[in-house]
């Protein structure tokens, strides 16, 4: 079902469009939990490693499939928003079209220099054939990705936020069973987590795509729909491409971190890739729930409406912070519980390293989760330089601080890089969403103050 984010009291509209987003989030994240899971529990602490080893580049696809969401969801929300539906279908086709050229030349690159990669990023011999065989498999997943993504994208746009809920909730769960299947039972080792994903994401995908030609079939429109813009391919691609550059850009710095990480060994790669899948867990969740603001604000913007975004960006932090108190609390707490759960026979290197690297970041949530928020504002309103400077200087702080503080404090050094990032970054865009469009603005009659 389609919904209008456009009118309604914003605290009440978000928190109906975002708790589902929530919860899809949740179900995404068990895609990656249970590769580690069932990696570190069923075959060791080095497959383990291996896992974590080669999510880092991973992450640099998925960085492509968020820009591809971003810049969808937004421009069709925008659309959906001035009520311009002909050109809404036409977007989204340009979208599906370019992603499916994005996605050939991913893959051939992918397939051609991942080793390259992971030599790049000094992979220990002992993890090396493990970490290949996974990030071989995983890059012929990268189409089911993709689309899933635009799909997702789309869903959002519209104001639906369940459908995707429903796809993600089946698939993950199905994942978790397909992984312990393939390594438990049939015994084939990482291979068998990476399959065990393709196979769900492949289905998931599928699913999601029919489902979204059946909602645009379910739009009317008078005329011939044309199937290609350049011109909306160009306002797409103005969002899509900093925010691929932005996750490519983190990514790649993560890449850079995990090298400093590998130079420790093992025990340290595998303690870390508990600690940060645990902490994904959480930024993921903020940014998923930002999205949702990023979404609610592409549609006021595109409607006109813009005294409802700094509301909206009130409702949204309301609703981040509410999550954040207590997953917080969880982790600095039961942080060595936490960690345990990925690891069979944990090293007492690796069950520090990854208890050390979450009680050091759980602390400044908050500060994350505000960032998160107000950047979904910036980029649902078109403010994507000032989007980026925010995001590059995060990433360009955490890389340099890690190199360098690892020096003086060891691996703990790298971990201290983290919210100092993040604490910088935050101040820089909550200045520019001071300076938006909408400041001054008090009411629906859009006056502005002297």
């Amino acid at each position: 079902m389609n919904k209008d984010l456009t009118a309604g009291k914003p605290d009440s509209v978000l928190r109906r469009f975002c708790l589902p987003l929530f919860g899809s989030v949740i179900f995404q994240q068990m895609y990656n939990l249970a590769d580690s899971f069932v990696a570190g529990r069923y075959i060791g602490e080095k497959a383990l490693a291996a896992v974590g080893n080669s999510y880092e580049i991973t992450l640099i696809f998925l960085a492509f499939a968020f820009g591809c969401n971003i810049g969808c969801s937004v421009t069709v929300s925008q659309l959906f928003g001035a009520k311009r539906l002909r050109d809404l279908k036409t977007a989204v086709s340009t979208a599906m079209l370019t992603t499916a050229a994005l996605c050939a030349v991913l893959m051939t690159a992918g397939l051609l220099f991942c080793g390259n990669l992971l030599h790049l990023i000094r992979t220990p011999a002992d993890i090396f054939p493990d970490s290949e065989l996974y990030l071989r498999i995983y890059i012929w997943s990268i189409p089911f990705v993709f689309f899933y993504n635009i799909a997702n994208g789309i869903f959002s746009a519209l104001g639906d936020s369940k459908t995707p809920f429903w796809f993600l909730a089946c698939s993950s769960v199905a994942n978790i069973g397909m992984d312990i299947l393939f390594v438990k039972v049939f015994r084939m080792g990482v291979a068998g987590v990476a399959w065990a994903t393709l196979i769900c994401q492949g289905i998931s995908c599928v699913l999601a795509m029919l489902f979204v030609f059946r909602r645009l079939k379910s739009i009317r429109t008078e005329g011939k729909t044309p199937v290609f813009s350049f011109h909306l391919l160009c306002r797409t691609a103005f969002i899509a491409v900093p925010s691929m550059m932005q996750q490519s850009f983190i990514s790649v710095g993560n890449i850079v971190i995990q090298g400093v990480i590998n130079s420790f060994g093992s025990g340290v790669i595998a303690g870390y890739s508990a600690g940060v899948k645990l902490n994904n867990l959480v930024i993921t969740s903020f940014t998923t729930l930002a999205n949702g603001v990023s979404n609610f604000t592409a549609q006021n913007y595109g409607a006109g409406k813009l005294y409802r975004i700094r509301q909206g960006h009130r409702a949204g932090l309301k609703l981040v912070w509410m999550l954040t108190v207590p997953l917080t609390a969880l982790y600095l707490f039961c942080t060595r519980y936490l960690v345990a759960l990925f690891l069979e026979n944990p090293t007492g290197t690796a069950l520090h390293t990854g208890v050390m690297f979450l009680r050091i970041v759980a602390p400044f949530y908050m500060i994350a989760a505000l960032k998160l928020v107000t950047d979904g504002v910036l980029r649902g309103s078109d403010m994507m330089s000032k989007f980026m400077a925010a995001t590059f200087t995060d990433l360009i702080l955490r890389v340099v601080l890690a190199k360098l503080l690892s020096g003086y404090f060891g691996a703990t050094g790298i971990w201290i890089a983290w919210p100092i990032g993040w604490t910088v970054a935050t101040v820089m865009s909550l200045l520019f969403y001071h300076f938006g469009a909408w400041h001054g603005i008090r009411s629906g009659r859009g006056d502005i103050l002297p």
